[in-house]
This record gives C-alpha cells, structure tokens and sequence, in this order.
C-alpha cells in the first residue's frame, strides 16, 4: 500500500481542531420509494452539508489551516471558483487575519458577494485555472500572504475529511456517495473511512478529473465545462490525494449534464432544499440509475453546497 499524505489518525486530529468552529451538519432519512428506487431498499441518508458555514463543507479544511498554520501579517490568499474563497474569508474573518481571494472573471456573483460578506479582498482574474494560479501566487511573493490550497494541501484533505467522521456516527452506512472535483474532499473522507464503507466519486461528464486519472495511472490534465464546473472544475485531480484514491475510492463515475438538472430540481421540488448545481451530482447518480444499490445497501449522499443566488432551474 502506498504512504499516504493524509491518514485517518490526521483527520481525527483536524476534527478536534475545527469542532468548535464549524457545524456539526444534520442527516436526513429518505425513503427509497421517494427516490424512485426498489422499496425494498433501506432509506438513503442525506447529509446536509450545504448548510455549514460559508455554505460548503470547506469551511472545514480552511478552519483547518487557519487553525494550523504559522498565520503572517499579510494574511491570507487563495485562487477559487468561489466556495473556497467564500470558506477562507470565514475562517480568516474568525481568525482576524487579512484575506485576499482572486476569482475567475465568471465566478457566479452569489459566491464573490459571499466571499466579501465576510470582508475579504475579492479579485477578479480574466482567464482559466492557471492564470487564477499564477496571479495569486504573483500575489503571495509579493506581500508575504500565505497561499491556502483549495483542495491540494494536507490541512484541507484532513479537515474535509472530517465530513466522513461525522457521517459515519450519525448513520451506519455501507457506501457513500460524494461529489468530487479537485479531490480535497473525497480524498480526505476515503482517508478516514479507509475500507470501512465503499466510497464512489461522481463526477460531472464534463469535468471527470478523478475518471482520467485513474485511467491514465496519474493526475492528467481534464476538459473543464458545464454547469458545475465553478464548484467541481479543476484542471486536474489533485496530486496529494491521488493515491488515496488508487487504494479507498472504489469507483469512479460520471453523471451527464441533465442528470445534474435533475437532481439539482428534484432537491428543491421533493425537500424544499436549495443547493448549487455542484452539491446535487451525487444525488445525480442515483436518480439517474449511474449508481444502482445492491439489495440491503445502506447509502449516504453527501450534498456538499449551496452557493447559489436564486433557484433558477433551467428548463
């Protein structure tokens, strides 16, 4: 088995770091005939992590850091689609420390009034992911802030993974089922579940970063598009929790585009509950037959955000 960069003991260590600082997030029962599924099933319990802080469950792993780190005077910096920026602004705003968050140009407007709502420093950056990376990093050089990875740090990958500690006391469940974009946060609950519950990575067709590289053997370059792609559109997979996921993560699935719609809609339509595009893929692939549960299968969905305006669903 390879050395891993994070381990269970390390995500046991973040949750008694970032406990009094984020929420312990509720779980919810669903019947499996109001999923549309064999009755015979066990309910699937949701986990209702877009209603942490910040409205994401990155309010863990940037509590994490702050919580951490060696903090300097000029703060802290990060280059986000948003949910991280949002997350990192809390934390900094808890800790008193300055924060500085560059977005890409097309960021949605909900996530960058979020990030400011908790009085960071919110710059807009024309371009992809590289350049989001290099402007922060031009930044960093230059003032002395500390760059805090969105999923590709081992403090983030630990605190993530708190969200698998809490998950697995409130329910007993036999797989879960978790979003995944950069990685950071899969590859933190594969870190603590190890082999203890199956975990299966959904990801959006147009983003299938983890998909890639466990084909290719190695974090490779990904088509980044979609409705998603804010939230789970990295270039690629991140390099610190690849190996996790070669020896935890049982499977890899993608979910096509009216999937994610329509999970995203059945959300609101069936348990008045507002998420972002991003935190309804898991649920994408059980409705949409992607993943189909063995009989006696004990599920959870992890729904991982909520940073969106308005509920505006497509037609």
């Amino acid at each position: 088995m390879t050395e891993l960069s994070v381990t269970r003991a390390d995500v046991e260590r973040a949750h008694g770091v970032i406990r009094p600082h984020v929420r312990r997030t509720p779980v919810v029962e669903i019947s499996a005939a109001d999923l549309g599924l064999d009755q015979a099933l066990p309910p699937v319990v949701f986990k209702l992590e877009q209603l942490q802080y910040s409205g994401s469950f990155k309010a863990r792993g940037a509590m994490n850091n702050l919580k951490t780190l060696d903090i300097p005077a000029a703060g802290v910096t990060a280059a986000s689609g948003g949910n991280h920026g949002a997350a990192l602004a809390f934390a900094a705003q808890q800790a008193g420390v300055p924060c500085t968050i560059f977005v890409f140009d097309y960021s949605p407007p909900a996530k960058i009034e979020r990030i400011r709502s908790y009085g960071a420093e919110v710059i807009a950056v024309p371009g992809g992911f590289e350049a989001l990376m290099d402007t922060t990093r031009a930044f960093a050089a230059e003032t002395g802030a500390l760059i805090v990875h969105a999923y590709d740090a081992p403090g983030t990958l630990a605190g993530q993974g708190t969200v698998a500690l809490e998950f697995l006391e409130q329910a007993d469940l036999d797989t879960l089922l978790v979003a995944t974009g950069g990685g950071g946060l899969i590859g933190g609950m594969a870190a603590y579940v190890e082999d203890r519950a199956r975990i299966v990575s959904v990801e959006p067709e147009l983003a299938p970063t983890l998909r890639d590289a466990l084909a290719a053997g190695r974090p490779v370059p990904s088509p980044v598009g979609g409705i998603a792609a804010d939230s789970l559109g990295p270039v690629q997979i991140g390099a610190l929790m690849f190996p996790i996921a070669q020896d935890h993560i049982d499977v890899a699935l993608t979910v096509p585009e009216p999937a994610i719609h329509d999970a995203w809609r059945w959300l609101w339509t069936h348990l008045r509950l507002v998420v972002e595009p991003g935190g309804a893929v898991a649920l994408a692939a059980l409705l949409s037959g992607a993943y189909r549960p063995q009989p006696g299968e004990r599920l959870g969905v992890l729904l991982c955000g909520a940073n969106t305006s308005v509920v505006q669903f497509p037609d």
